[in-house]
């Protein structure tokens, strides 16, 4: 006898309360394995797939895509039971079940905990294709009458578990492989594992099942999309062109509208976060300008050929741990609700990065024990993931002091919002060539500004002004790193 199990939003994790939901992954009267992704949401942090721990068949969704859904509330309702086994279970619980699991483990749920972004790697990426209304076998296999669907009471998307049950009973006997009942479906799936890639997708109405990926396996890639999207937008140009002539007869064009763009999401949450800083932090701003020249020397010396990459980041990383251990009154926070100032053990450097979603923070954990080889290497992995879109929570959070390169926008300063609830933020601007006084005589050299953000709470002007003057005397004479070592 099947059981309805209702599986609601689960702790994400962070303080997070509510999740957008991006994309529905299954329909209703679709059968789904434990631990199978069932809905693609966007969080405050990053985009995250979730799994449910029931296998079944679903009979209900709640919430339409874009829509907000707070933690605890139902997501889909699953028919456990009504379907056979080798349907139902084919989650990694499953296979327990079979090695000796009590039989009622599926009406249990997986157990796996379900926080951040899914209960195991394997289940993450698994997929399911969906067989076509077309075609003599799906017309028969699934009637109409055995999925009619409604809506119930409370605005769910639903369908009567036994018309699905029928549904998925004539579904797996249609074909027993996936790959035939999608060729006679008419369809293909569709290489796509970025959640980048299908957000950018959606957002320009662009069908990913006509774009041909360039990756390996055919796999659609970011820059895929993007030219399929400027390949149309030409056309639609060209098109445009011919109606504004015919339109120019006719009369002025209306002026357009204003556009309201929601602060939800990681924008909300961006916005949210620098309104607190400005509110709770009494901040300041110190700057100095600092001749580069030999640390730029420093790093070509580095980049010997065979040898892994140094990236100036990673040497300015470097430099800033080093000066945090001088001065570890700028890696603390403030505990509001005890009124105390926590200084803390470890380093985790953030470092900001400008991504198509907007802005955001990945965290080197431990940035303090590293070289700087192992810095270089993770600076690029994270910027990677973040372009991509996959970031995690744990990869964007708990950082304690920040590294902002906004020298790469072409700027020389900035005062920076200091990333709440971290006491401090180094800026860069540019590396520009300069007249600089060098041994006593005008010369041309790299000059960058250094400024540093702090909370006037944690430190006074002297231990700001110190830990700024030892990082712009790293920067001109890199060699002072070595002392102490």
């Amino acid at each position: 006898m099947a059981v309805v199990r209702e599986f609601t939003l689960p702790d994400l994790g962070e303080g997070l309360t509510e999740a957008t939901i991006v994309q529905w992954m299954v329909e209703v009267g679709e059968v789904v394995a434990v631990d199978q992704p069932v809905v693609e949401v966007e969080t405050a942090k990053a985009m995250v797939e979730v799994p449910c721990p029931y296998g079944g068949v679903v009979t209900a969704r709640f919430g339409a895509e874009g829509a907000e859904v707070p933690v605890g509330a139902p997501l889909v309702t699953v028919a456990v039971g009504a379907v056979p086994d080798d349907l139902a279970g084919t989650g990694p619980s499953a296979h327990g079940s079979e090695a000796g699991a009590p039989a009622d483990a599926a009406e249990a749920g997986s157990g796996n905990v379900l926080v951040g972004y899914g209960t195991s790697a394997a289940a993450a990426r698994r997929r399911r294709i969906r067989p076509g209304g077309t075609g003599p076998a799906a017309g028969a296999s699934r009637p109409a009458e055995q999925v009619a669907a409604r809506q119930d009471s409370s605005g769910a998307e639903a369908a009567g578990v036994p018309g699905a049950v029928a549904a998925a009973g004539a579904r797996r006997g249609a074909n027993g492989s996936a790959a035939a009942r999608a060729a006679e479906a008419g369809s293909r799936t569709v290489a796509v594992i970025s959640p980048l890639v299908r957000r950018m997708a959606r957002e320009h109405d662009l069908d990913l099942r006509e774009v041909t990926g360039s990756g390996r396996d055919g796999l659609i890639l970011r820059t895929d999309v993007e030219c399929a999207i400027r390949t149309r937008q030409e056309h639609a140009t060209a098109g445009a062109g011919v109606t504004d002539a015919v339109g120019a007869a006719a009369g002025p064009a209306a002026p357009t509208g204003e556009e309201r763009i929601p602060l939800r999401g990681m924008l909300g949450a961006a916005a949210e976060k620098f309104s607190r800083s400005r509110r709770e932090i009494p901040e300041a701003t110190c700057w100095v300008d600092a001749d580069a020249t030999e640390l730029l020397a420093a790093r070509r010396a580095m980049n010997v050929p065979g040898a892994p990459k140094v990236s100036l980041l990673a040497l300015l990383a470097r430099i800033t741990t080093a000066a945090l251990a001088r001065f570890p009154q700028l890696n603390s926070t403030v505990d509001t609700k005890t009124q105390e100032i926590v200084r803390l053990p470890a380093v985790h450097l953030g470092f900001a990065a400008q991504t198509d979603r907007g802005l955001v923070v990945p965290v080197v954990r431990d940035a303090h024990t590293r070289t700087v080889e192992d810095l270089s290497a993770e600076f690029a992995r994270l910027t990677e993931t973040a372009r991509e879109g996959g970031l995690s929570l744990a990869e964007l959070t708990h950082g304690t002091f920040t590294l902002n390169n906004y020298g790469v926008f072409g700027v020389d300063g900035s005062t920076p919002i200091i990333n709440h609830p971290e006491a401090a933020m180094l800026g860069v601007g540019r590396i520009a060539a300069k007249p600089w006084v060098h041994n006593g005589e005008l010369a041309v050299r790299q000059v960058v500004q250094l400024s540093l953000t702090f909370d006037h709470r944690v430190c006074d002007g002297g231990t700001a002004g110190g830990f700024l003057r030892f990082v712009a005397d790293c920067v001109e004479q890199p060699a002072l790193l070595l002392r102490g070592m």
